[in-house]
């Protein structure tokens, strides 16, 4: 079935599509390692680019190519390389496009491990790496050196739910010859459509929303371009990053509500961010939807709706947050985020405690930061879970 002028809910259904011999209603999963070539020509030409045959699931795989091209459709790329991890997507982009002596640009608020790995790994070979403030375009273009080749954001931005300009930003990344990446986790590309607005890639871990369901962890590279295309799968290939079948089999089940999950959890979020804005032990929250959000006008121009993602710090600080924490029955305290369950977490010391104080500090992670992804429960169980949590911590 072609999808391509068909609304997005149903891409999300039909997107991919392949035809099974038995006539399967969804994707089969093909767990194989290697396929059967039909002569040893088919395999040369299968080797050589000539056909577009399967060889090795490393390489390809129907199920795993199924998801890949749903994924693209949703994000009207050019074509999708799905990995193994989100982490396995974030270090196939740097490794394909980053070179020795060469700089990035990235937003000093996002995934730990995304700025860990420039920071402690990609550093011994000689890649530079600055952390900015993408939110203000004037410390993007301060930023920018000679040797400077991508420009990375995160958007809204992991914990602090800062909205980067990305129409700004490709404009900048066009003047300077950079290329622009974009981390559309926190969005998936129901709300957000980071190509649309200029960016030459966008990734995702589709551990979180694109899934859903907190089984599955993986990742997923969308390009605009087929050239920046065939050089990061090639590098995914060669590092062996690649998703397993019987993931895109789990994860093509659980995109087919993201539509209907996204749309439940952003409405039970705005009623959860009104309550904590007004409650008298909530120093601050930042949620999109609220106008006390300081990119709030932003959030509405690029985004679809305001998501299911806030955060907000307690009169009392650390100590009073993690009691909150520890007294939460409905809210489960894990890290990840965008599942269809209530997930809280404290970011400074889970998810980005590799990042030295001083830096997280300089991003905007305070140590009073409880970072809340919202689920798809009944919005007043969720609200009265961090109510009576709420009574347990000391007023200040």
């Amino acid at each position: 079935m072609k999808t391509k002028d068909k609304g997005f809910n149903t891409k999300l259904i039909h997107a991919g599509e392949i035809e099974d011999h038995y006539g399967s209603a969804t994707v089969p999963i093909y767990q194989t390692s290697t396929f059967k070539f039909k002569n040893a020509q088919h395999g040369a030409d299968c080797f050589s680019g000539k056909s577009d045959g399967y060889i090795y699931t490393r390489i390809g795989n129907p199920t795993i190519r199924a998801f890949e091209k749903c994924v693209a459709e949703l994000e009207n790329g050019y074509d999708g390389i799905a990995t193994s991890s989100g982490m396995g997507a974030i270090t196939s982009v740097y490794m394909a496009l980053l070179g020795a002596g060469q700089h990035i640009i990235s937003s000093d608020a996002v995934y730990g491990p995304a700025r860990g790995v420039l920071e402690q790994d990609f550093s011994r070979f000689n890649v530079e790496a600055s952390f900015v403030n993408t939110s203000n375009p004037d410390e993007i273009i301060s930023a920018i050196r000679p040797n400077t080749r991508v420009l990375y954001i995160e958007t809204p931005a992991n914990p602090t739910i800062n909205i980067t300009d990305i129409r700004e930003c490709a404009r900048i990344a066009d003047q300077h010859k950079l290329l622009l990446v974009v981390d559309n986790t926190f969005c998936s590309p129901y709300l957000q459509k980071p190509l649309d607005l200029g960016a030459d890639v966008v990734l995702h871990s589709i551990t979180k929303f694109i899934n859903g369901h907190a089984d599955i962890v993986g990742g997923v590279i969308v390009t605009k371009e087929a050239e920046i295309y065939k050089k990061i799968r090639h590098c995914m290939v060669y590092m062996g990053c690649n998703m397993d079948p019987t993931q895109s089999y789990m994860v093509l089940r659980g995109l087919k509500t993201l539509g209907i999950r996204i749309e439940r959890a952003q409405d039970n979020a705005m009623q959860i961010a009104r309550f904590l804005e007004s409650h008298p032990k909530v120093a601050w929250i930042k949620y999109p939807g609220l106008k006390t959000h300081p990119q709030h006008e932003l959030a509405k121009l690029q985004m679809k709706g305001f998501g299911a993602m806030m955060s907000f710090g307690l009169t009392g600080g650390y100590e009073e947050g993690r009691k909150l924490m520890d007294n939460v029955n409905l809210a489960i305290l894990a890290v990840s985020l965008g599942g269809v369950e209530t997930l809280i977490q404290h970011p400074a010391s889970m998810t980005h405690a590799g990042i030295s104080k001083e830096n997280k500090l300089a991003a905007g992670i305070s140590d009073d930061l409880v970072r809340l992804s919202v689920g798809i429960e009944d919005a007043q169980d969720i609200i009265e879970d961090l109510e009576q949590a709420l009574k347990t911590i000391s007023n200040f």
